[in-house]
């Protein structure tokens, strides 16, 4: 079991369809989503816990966690229960269009004892638009295994970049034991994350309306 792997992919782009127009060619294709920098922050990746590594054609993120643990049990703090990280990925993209991520994997370890649970929850939005979207899967002990959480999204609930040519990207990933009282040994970890922007599969694209 390891603690210190954590993996964001930014796959590039490939001949994207757009959601509402005729043509699929009328949409961009090749290399056009493009990683400007990141900053991150939280009880789960404190300053200098993450190492990264940014592709040369800035379309592939990796980030390397060594702190992203929740624990319970005896002696061990309540802030230890709930560990948090926020990421924030600055991107560019097309002129008129929108995009949206709508398939992200978590991957991880949980061992909880029975009559506990553990929660593992991102929430995803852009700067600047009021709109989320959250999605949470729990271990209900007992329970020792790794685990694979897939966050999919419907098109209700798609959260849309800015229009424009750049956009913040945030994700804040969480895992939380409970109850908080619990003299339990408990472990939750998020060991990999891939967000792929890759068209067909992971990227919806719309044109932007006025």
């Amino acid at each position: 079991m390891k603690f210190s792997n954590i993996l964001a992919v930014f796959a590039g782009v490939a001949s994207a369809a757009p959601a509402n127009t005729e043509r699929a060619e009328a949409g961009p294709s090749g290399h056009e989503v493009e990683i400007r920098g990141f900053t991150y922050g939280g009880s789960g990746c404190p300053a200098k816990s993450v190492g990264s590594q940014l592709s040369t054609d800035l379309t592939t993120l990796t980030l390397l966690y060594d702190s992203f643990i929740a624990q319970s049990g005896e002696g061990i703090k309540p802030s230890e229960h709930r560990k948090n990280c926020q990421l924030n990925v600055k991107l560019k993209y097309p002129h008129g269009w929108q995009f949206s991520v709508f398939k992200a994997d978590y991957r991880g370890y949980a061992n909880i004892h029975p009559k506990d649970k553990g929660t593992c929850k991102a929430t995803y939005y852009f700067s600047g638009d009021s709109k989320q979207y959250s999605s949470a899967v729990t271990f209900h002990g007992p329970y020792d295994d790794n685990y694979l959480k897939t966050d999919q999204f419907n098109l209700e609930s798609l959260v849309w970049s800015p229009c424009g040519a750049e956009g913040m990207l945030n994700i804040n990933n969480e895992v939380r034991l409970t109850p908080l009282d619990s003299k339990r040994a408990n472990l939750l970890t998020v060991d990999s994350t891939d967000l792929k922007f890759k068209q067909i599969c992971y990227l919806q694209w719309r044109k932007c309306t006025k």
